[in-house]
């Protein structure tokens, strides 16, 4: 099987070689032309240099090659993976979560949401809808899948403004189920059968089954979610038993909505207004400066990749190869959660805003499923994002700072409005090489 496989931004070591790793463990994809795009070229040939290394050791029947140059890159293109950011990722990410703070706004981490989550998409949004129209130029029938951040707004952005690409996005935070649900549920994860939606980093375990009986798995969920969940630290690749986990948010809305949600940190406060008075602000900070540290000392840490190329270790970092290995049979295999413009698969949460569902894939894409009786108490939750998802998009197409600036009073935690038009300001004087575009 010969394709023609995209990565965009694969100079991110995190993501480029987790995910060629996958891809070189894919029999099915095996004959496959792995290309790796990125505008840094030292970074990309870095990312380029390790593959083929891990390659000759273990010999998979791929070629690999690097570019960067779009056209080049996406010429004969059928899948395209994009995930990037723009500028110093930790140097904005501090601003977007801090200055906002100074101005009297309650955030947490600023990343998906939050005044700091709406500076972060009006910058990553107008370079993606760049690189979707050089697709749409070069292979516009490519099943593109997307990767970065923040993931609703971006999609939701791309799929306004480009209706017609085969636009996916897809994040990994639904693999703490395949970790947590075994133990909790006292089986194997072959034995277990459960459907989750709602936003991406905002989603819910609805139902959960043991195969071999049919039983009612959240009963014991229940029963043991206290002692489990206090004990458990999330290190953004695994979870590891450790007490002072960031689990705030988190307990909270267990408790009062009776659901599991996905995304065990709390990255959930980001959505919610009342969310910075229940959260571990202590434990927040010792988190992002664990993922920091791992993240920019990536490249110095071989054991920090060296364990995606184990041929031992069957587990995939993303589940963009078996979504691919599934177009290319047309298995009508189900996958547990993607990012896909509403059709009335969440009834609760207007048409069009971006839900995390999941979805059966064959030959011509990726297909949503509709969750029936969503809960529609915690699906009030949602409609606090749609304007501002919405007017995120119209601001980054339109390049409106007076959009921007609406909806930045969309936001659930704004509540100043002259606050908010100074931050709005401050920010793009801070951040003009990426907001300078906004008039």
């Amino acid at each position: 099987m010969s394709n023609r496989i995209v990565l965009i931004g694969a100079g991110s070591a995190n993501f480029g070689l987790g995910v060629i790793a996958d891809f070189f463990k894919s029999e099915p994809l095996s004959g496959s032309e792995i290309v790796l795009y990125d505008i840094n070229s030292s970074k990309l040939q870095n990312t380029l240099k390790i593959a083929l290394a891990y390659k000759e050791k273990n010999n998979p029947n791929f070629k690999v090659s690097a570019t960067t140059s779009i056209k080049e890159a996406l010429t004969g293109a059928k899948y395209c993976l994009i995930s990037i950011e723009v500028g110093s990722r930790f140097d904005l990410w501090d601003q977007d979560w801090k200055i906002p703070m100074q101005y009297g706004f309650n955030q947490i981490y600023g990343e998906n949401g939050g005044p700091g989550g709406l500076f972060h998409s009006l910058r990553i949004i107008p370079p993606i809808l760049e690189i979707c129209s050089e697709i749409e130029r070069y292979c516009p029938n490519a099943f593109v899948f997307n990767f970065s951040n923040p993931m609703q707004r971006i999609c939701h952005a791309v799929s306004v403004k480009f209706p017609d690409l085969k636009f996916v996005g897809l994040c990994h935070e639904i693999k703490s189920m395949q970790r947590q649900l075994p133990i909790l549920m006292e089986t194997g994860y072959d034995n277990i059968e459960y459907e989750a939606g709602g936003l991406n980093h905002f989603s819910i375990l609805l139902n959960v089954r043991y195969k071999n009986n049919g039983k009612d798995g959240y009963p014991i969920i229940r029963e043991k979610f206290e002692q489990f969940y206090s004990n458990l630290v999330n290190d953004h690749e695994g979870f590891i038993s450790q007490p002072g986990a960031e689990r705030g948010v988190f307990f909270e809305i267990f408790k009062h909505y009776g659901y599991l949600p996905i995304t065990t940190d709390s990255h959930l406060g980001e959505y919610i207004p009342w969310a910075y008075s229940v959260a571990d602000h202590q434990a927040i900070l010792d988190f992002y400066e664990n993922y920091k540290r791992k993240c920019l000392g990536f490249y110095n840490d071989t054991g920090s990749y060296e364990h995606f190329f184990d041929p031992k270790n069957h587990d995939r970092k993303e589940m963009v190869a078996t979504i691919i290995e599934h177009i290319e049979l047309d298995s009508g295999y189900k996958i547990n959660a993607v990012n896909l413009p509403n059709k009335n698969f969440i009834n609760c949460i207007p048409d069009g805003i971006i839900v995390e569902i999941p979805a059966i894939v064959s030959k011509s894409g990726v297909h949503g499923c509709p969750l029936e009786n969503y809960p529609a108490e915690f699906g009030s939750l949602f409609n606090l994002q749609t304007g501002v998802i919405q007017l995120t998009t119209q601001a980054a197409i339109q390049k409106s700072r007076k959009l921007a600036y609406l909806a930045l009073l969309s936001e659930p935690v704004v509540d100043d409005a002259k606050s908010a038009e100074r931050l709005l300001t401050t920010m793009i004087s801070i951040q003009s090489d990426h907001l300078g575009y906004l008039i």
